[in-house]
């Protein structure tokens, strides 16, 4: 069974690899904008050099695996390795092959669709590659490194320093000079750029945190028994029930904790509305593990 599920991570890895390399042959590079991370950098030294993307991917990652392999995790390295080879490589083939009729060129006009489809299709491959135990290489791996190390430190902001990096660089990288010879800079890509960057990172957060949120209830009262009764038959879920006593008037109470479905909210608070004395609140749970079925 364990050989199996690292098949299918190493699978998952590949498969996602391959579609990034797509999706930078058929929606980035093309449009002219700058993504974001390290490859938003090798982007734009390909569009100023011809250098290509692919080349540099393995320049940067190939000695980034090797550090994270002794001073971070093997697994981690190991997986990161397999998908940064697969998409250096599927992209450089792509390079050499003709696949206008599937590239999005919007021409310099609406490249806000071309941006929104591959910030899309970047989150789904960060969040896939984070389940599958690995990255997309880069600054994730440095990220996975201060993380380790300190566990304290916000790597937020090293994030947003590198992509705001990116973002003004394009500025600059992707003027275009006119018919006199002049340089014409545009705001446009340094949008895109940005516009890039929150809709991958929304999408990768959203798979990451987990799509089977629910909402944990808290409640505290005196019909315990009745309550996690009726939670029992009608939400088709089970509480844990804890004794405690009122810091003010030192009454015994009863706390229920009761994770359920989203969409049994009103359901829940329904319930807790013909129940005197009682008192509950909720709050947000991004992912449950075990036996959580959904109940419709």
């Amino acid at each position: 069974m364990k050989k199996v599920k690292t098949f299918a991570d190493y699978a998952k890895v590949v498969m996602v690899a391959l579609l990034l390399a797509f999706n930078y042959k058929l929606f980035i590079v093309i449009n002219n904008f700058a993504p974001a991370g390290l490859n938003g950098i090798a982007t734009m030294i390909q569009y100023k050099t011809g250098f290509s993307i692919g080349y540099m991917s393995l320049l940067i990652n190939i000695p980034l695996c090797i550090l994270a392999y002794y001073l971070i995790d093997r697994m981690f390295a190991k997986r990161t390795l397999v998908f940064c080879l697969v998409y250096s490589f599927s992209y450089l083939y792509l390079q050499k092959i003709e696949m206008e009729a599937f590239q999005y060129n919007a021409g310099g006009h609406d490249t806000i669709f071309p941006v929104i489809l591959s910030g899309v299709l970047s989150g789904f491959v960060y969040g896939v590659c984070f389940w599958s135990g690995g990255c997309a290489g880069g600054t994730d791996i440095v990220s996975k490194y201060i993380s380790k190390k300190r566990p304290h430190l916000n790597f937020f902001w090293v994030t947003f320093i590198l992509n705001t990096v990116v973002a003004i660089c394009s500025f600059f990288v992707y003027a275009k000079p006119d018919v006199q010879g002049k340089l014409i800079y545009d705001y446009k890509p340094v949008c895109l750029c940005i516009l890039y960057c929150f809709i991958s990172s929304y999408i990768g957060n959203i798979l990451i945190k987990g799509a089977k949120t629910a909402c944990q209830f808290t409640v505290i009262t005196s019909h315990a028994d009745e309550i996690s009764d009726e939670i029992l038959h009608t939400l088709k879920h089970s509480a844990t029930q804890i004794k405690a006593r009122g810091a003010y008037s030192h009454d015994g109470k009863d706390v229920i904790i009761c994770v359920i479905n989203k969409n049994q909210i009103v359901d829940f608070k329904n319930m807790l509305s013909k129940y005197p004395d009682t008192f509950s609140y909720f709050e947000t749970v991004n992912e449950t593990y075990g036996n959580f079925k959904k109940i419709k």
